[in-house]
């Protein structure tokens, strides 16, 4: 196979395809007594254990081209065999596997949990690829771990096609992601109550091959730290700093502040792409808080439609802690919690020089959501009055409900001299809107001034917004109607959602012909989606 100008040789079975024989997390302390569900483990930073494989009627759901082909060097053709299902089911574990679950803790809804860990998840081993990446490889509802808890160790069919959808879409619209590629599903039966409301039901057991460079998460030095193991803290610290940061150097004394200042910035650029897009986390603990800046345990995410800043994804959270508008805050507070873990590694003066780094973080993150606003609109000069053009847009968004996702694209597609001109408007679904207020003709006026004082053409305009504006994300109705039909063994749709979205920026005629530019059809808007998974 040719691919970029370079003939690569794509593994076709798991005879060819294996793991790196030595994962680096063997040098990590390991608690070897695998296969027994403990309510505290010390000194560890994994537990090695077995995968529980699905055994009832297995099948594949879909797999994804892209992470196999450009990730693990695998022919998508692989996916016909036997044995490629066998592999994401946990029955057959390639060459090199040595299945470890993650021990770590973390902050739910602000107060401290304690020991949490990898209840249901298995990391396999480490594939380097063809292009030098070190990838690991992980199973999500393969079984119980020592850190299972209560929990049965399984996923569940709608949670893990929905996490598919979302990190291939996410990576595909640019956002910072773990990756997945593959989903099988078998007759296993297990109980759900999605929404704690005491009315249980059976659903079937599902398994999602999840990829990541790490599953290193700020939960994963908090336990340490918390737990007064300051030794296998450091080494654990060290361990991160020489494998993802190689710009730091392990014999710098203020090695842990560097490491600390590029995961918080890594951090709010990763908030502030989610801003941008109407990406709401449902579950923003510090123990789904990648150190690597991805997004990760998408849980009850949700796309926002109709503009809402105080939009919540989760129903299980009352309060709306994760409400849209309030993530960065909340993502600023997590990265205090961070600092808190790194605290006992640090001398009073680095304490100091940590506080400073912390005291900045609330404007580099307002400006990094600024930034990225303004790339929506079109603009890439930051100049005063920017910050009340955006806030003026947003809240004639919310005013008018508004569809957050069509109304950038729609104004991207419209010559800003037209856009008050209620013919033109009439055929934008979500952008007409606006003109029910009485501040759109203002604000289009102060944007034709604004883009003339960047003396920016609409040839420009047009193709820098069409580049960070999607026409597709994977709103939940959309999400829901291929659960519905994959309920069913009709896993064709979930399949097209995969290919829809290689291309979220691009126009698909299959996706047009479903409505997913369209306005959602009103029995979305009830839709609920909770933490049972």
């Amino acid at each position: 196979m040719k691919m970029d100008g370079e003939t690569i040789t794509l593994k076709r079975n798991l005879t060819e395809w294996r793991f790196s024989q030595y994962p680096k997390y063997i040098l990590l302390p390991i608690d070897e007594n695998h296969d027994q569900v403990k309510s505290n483990i010390k000194n560890v930073v994994f537990s090695e254990v077995t995968p529980r494989p699905l055994q009832r009627n297995i099948r594949l759901v879909c797999a994804s081209e892209d992470a196999l082909k450009n990730i693990l060097d695998m022919d998508p053709d692989i996916v016909n065999r036997e044995e490629f299902t066998e592999f994401v089911a946990g029955k057959k574990l390639p060459y090199g596997a040595l299945p470890v679950a993650h021990r770590y803790g973390g902050h739910q809804y602000g107060s401290w949990v304690g020991q949490l860990g990898d209840g249901r998840a298995h990391i396999l081993g480490e594939y380097v690829n063809r292009r030098g990446e070190r990838w690991q490889i992980q199973l999500k509802g393969s079984g119980q771990t020592p850190y299972a808890r209560v929990h049965d160790g399984r996923a569940v069919l709608r949670s893990v096609i929905r996490e598919m959808v979302a990190c291939e879409a996410c990576h595909s619209l640019g956002i910072p992601t773990i990756r997945a590629a593959g989903i099988v599903v078998s007759d296993e039966a297990v109980i759900r109550d999605i929404y704690y409301n005491g009315n249980p039901r059976r659903e079937r057991a599902a398994v999602l091959l999840r990829l990541a460079p790490s599953w290193f998460r700020f939960g994963s030095l908090e336990i340490l730290s918390k737990s007064g193991e300051l030794t296998v803290l450091r080494q654990l610290v060290d361990f991160i700093i020489k494998e993802y940061f190689p710009d730091i150097q392990l014999t710098d004394e203020n090695r842990v502040i560097r490491l600390f200042s590029e995961i918080a910035h890594r951090t709010l650029d990763l908030v502030a792409k989610w801003q941008g897009l109407g990406f709401t986390h449902g579950l923003l603990n510090t123990d789904n808080m990648s150190l690597l800046g991805l997004t990760l345990d998408y849980g009850p995410f949700g796309f926002v439609d109709s503009y809402d800043a105080g939009y919540v994804a989760n129903c299980s959270d009352g309060e709306g802690r994760y409400a849209l508008g309030k993530q960065p805050d909340v993502v600023v507070w997590n990265v205090g919690q961070l600092a808190i873990a790194l605290k006992p590694l640090l001398t009073l003066s680095q304490q100091v020089h940590m506080s400073h780094i912390l005291k900045t973080l609330d404007t580099y993150c307002k400006n990094k959501i600024l930034e990225t606003f303004l790339m929506k609109i079109g603009l890439k000069e930051e100049r005063w009055g920017d910050e009340q053009l955006v806030e003026k847009l947003l809240d004639m968004m919310q005013r008018t409900g508004a569809d957050f996702t069509s109304t950038f694209r729609q104004l991207a597609e419209v010559d800003s001299k037209q856009l008050l001109d209620k013919t033109v408007l009439e055929g934008k679904w979500s952008l007409n809107k606006l003109q029910e207020v009485s501040q759109w003709s203002v604000w289009v006026q102060k944007y034709r001034d604004r883009l003339n004082a960047e003396n920016v053409s609409e040839e420009q305009r047009c193709a820098r917004m069409v580049k960070v504006n999607p026409v597709y994300v994977p709103r939940n109705w959309i999400l829901q109607e291929a659960i519905a039909d994959a309920e069913k063994n009709d896993f064709d749709k979930v399949r097209l959602l995969l290919k829809i979205f290689r291309n979220p920026f691009e126009v698909n005629e299959e996706a047009e012909i479903l409505g997913y530019s369209a306005q959602p059809p009103s029995w979305s808007y009830g839709l609920k989606l909770s933490c049972s998974s």
